[in-house]
């Protein structure tokens, strides 16, 4: 087997120094257009592929950033297989084609982790993504802690507790509102303000009184979005829930269910205000289904801004996070918690947009 080309190879045949072929290879947009092609070309002649474990071990890092996610499909993808081996006997055939779901992508999640690759690939950064469920969860979640130089990862995907072992060794972001004193950066928006602003709307502008908020405050970003809901009713006069109706997890079933039950007893009220984009979506689907016109008989709005919002119809009121601000938001934190790694622990709360279609009764846009 031939030798392999190295660092020192390349630069002889560039005729510049193995420091600038390394930066060349990192930051190429640091480096003269003129240096660049010439490392290239020669890199390309001798076949030369520039070793990201050696760039590490020289510089005490890997050169990448990891980010956890939670997987969406965990739970339709396991339904659908319990149903194929229920029939497995009769040999039929089960498609899950989860692209007939126009809700389903591309997500907050999918919007979010967008905005972190494009930030790395600015930066120069390689990165590792991965997603389990609540089995393999932590067992993935530290096996790409080991292979990067910092972690971000999204609300309740890990336990409090492993993300702050995994900070005593590396930075960790995550993308929600900060609990009590966890120790962790974090990147957030302005949910409360979103929320109360939303619902201030439908109550000013369209004289609805009786609101359902539907959604699990299962996060810390949720139940802020619940606080904000609560103020504006409470600003209005009106005597705010204690607790949100039964949410549907954006799940066509679980919303038919919660429509009918409303529905039977006649307890449809004027307006559903949704924790996410995907509850609102579902709601919306059960409702005409169920026969009931949107806007007219009953408003529904959302909190995301993802594109299904746009093309659903009636069109859906929603809040509107920066969703590729806060990827990048990510990345930014990372990279200078890396460069001052003794900088206390940072949350960066970036603004939200309150975006009034159809849903609600505004006119169409």
């Amino acid at each position: 087997m031939p030798k392999r080309p190295t660092v020192y190879d390349v630069a002889e045949r560039a005729g510049v120094s193995i420091a600038t072929v390394s930066f060349t290879f990192r930051r190429p947009d640091k480096v003269k257009v003129s240096t660049r092609e010439a490392v290239q070309a020669a890199a390309h002649a001798l076949g030369y592929v520039p070793s990201a474990n050696a760039r590490g071990l020289a510089r005490g890092r890997t050169g990448a950033l990891g980010l956890y996610s939670f997987d969406y499909l965990l739970g339709s993808t396991e339904a659908a297989c319990r149903v194929a081996d229920r029939r497995r006997a009769d040999a039929t055939v089960v498609r899950l084609d989860v692209n007939e779901d126009l809700r389903l992508f591309p997500l907050y999640v999918d919007e979010v982790q967008r905005g972190v690759e494009l930030e790395c690939r600015r930066r120069g950064y390689a990165l590792m993504i991965g997603a389990g469920g609540d089995a393999n969860g932590e067992a993935v979640v530290a096996d790409i802690a080991g292979r990067v130089d910092g972690l971000a990862v999204f609300p309740g995907t890990v336990p409090v507790e492993v993300l702050r072992h995994i900070a005593r060794r590396i930075p960790v972001v995550e993308l929600s509102e900060p609990s009590h004193d966890d120790s962790l950066n974090h990147v957030t928006v302005d949910n409360v303000a979103g929320m109360r602003s939303l619902t201030h709307h439908l109550i000013t502008e369209h004289g609805l009184r009786d609101l359902n908020f539907v959604g699990a405050l299962d996060s810390s970003d949720n139940r802020a979005r619940f606080k904000g809901f609560r103020s504006a009713l409470r600003a209005a006069g009106i005597r705010p829930p204690r607790a949100p109706s039964a949410p549907c997890g954006g799940q066509r079933e679980r919303a038919a269910v919660v429509v009918g039950d409303l529905l039977e007893r006649g307890a449809l009220p004027d307006g559903f205000v949704c924790v996410t984009d995907q509850e609102a979506l579902a709601l919306m689907e059960a409702l005409s289904e169920a026969g009931v016109e949107l806007p007219r008989e009953v408003a529904v709005t959302g909190f995301d801004g993802i594109v299904a919002g746009r093309v659903a119809r009636p069109q859906l009121t929603t809040v509107r996070q920066p969703m590729e601000l806060m990827g990048r938001a990510v990345v930014d934190i990372l990279v200078d918690r890396l460069a001052r790694p003794d900088e206390p622990p940072e949350s960066r709360q970036l603004p939200v947009q309150v975006v009034f279609r159809e849903s609600c009764g505004c006119p169409p846009r």
